[in-house]
């Protein structure tokens, strides 16, 4: 993508809010869009709006929203240090879950803002968002917490902060993910630092090499 990453990000929120594709437009309040920096390290991707986003256009405003904000701040990470949305961009009526047609029309604008974030790690809330972006792997009891790299991108799935409003087992198991998430960031900005200097010393012998190429005239 070419041009300001912040203006075009911009621009595709914009496009999302405007979009009519699918039927859900003439059902919600807001489109959303999704939240955060365009320089953001870590991306969660979660499965629709609720009522609550669809009132603000925000997304995990409500108290699944609020318990991810507590469990990222439990690892040392803020909420605006992500870049937040979900696989689909308008709430579908009664919270019900996405049809396959919806995933399809909302497929390109999820596509877009991956492409244009380059997180070091995405994590997917839920199992609408592994089957959106890990098709075809075993269900989310069996992969949560595990690093799945699929070309470029390093995906994490996690249950939806949703299920583990009510279920003490499951927020304790958001807990221990959480953490191994926190190390899977640590060691993706060990490996940016060591790809840096080793840059920067390619470039120092490069330069060395050139002087020493004009001393010899």
């Amino acid at each position: 993508m070419s041009g300001d990453p912040a203006a075009v990000l911009l621009d595709l929120h914009q496009r999302i809010s405007g979009c009519t594709v699918c039927p859900l437009a003439r059902t919600r309040t807001h489109a959303v869009p999704g939240e955060g920096p365009h320089t953001a390290r870590i991306m969660a991707v979660g499965e629709a709006p609720g009522e609550r986003e669809d009132l603000t256009g925000r997304p995990f405003v409500g108290s699944a929203g609020q318990l991810l904000t507590r469990l990222l701040e439990s690892v040392g990470l803020q909420r605006s240090d992500l870049y937040i949305c979900n696989v689909l961009k308008c709430r579908p009526p009664g919270n019900r879950d996405p049809e396959p047609a919806e995933v399809d029309a909302c497929a390109h604008f999820l596509d877009e803002q991956i492409a244009l974030i380059r997180p070091d790690v995405i994590l997917l809330l839920g199992r609408h968002a592994v089957a959106r972006l890990l098709p075809g792997l075993p269900g989310i009891s069996r992969l949560h917490g595990k690093r799945i790299v699929r070309g470029d991108r390093t995906y994490v799935p996690l249950y939806h902060p949703a299920a583990a409003l009510y279920n003490a087992a499951l927020l304790r198991t958001l807990e221990e993910d959480m953490r191994l998430v926190r190390g899977y960031l640590d060691e993706a900005e060990a490996e940016r630092a060591l790809a840096a200097a080793a840059a920067g010393a390619a470039e120092r012998e490069a330069v060395a090499a050139a002087r020493e190429q004009l001393t010899l005239f």
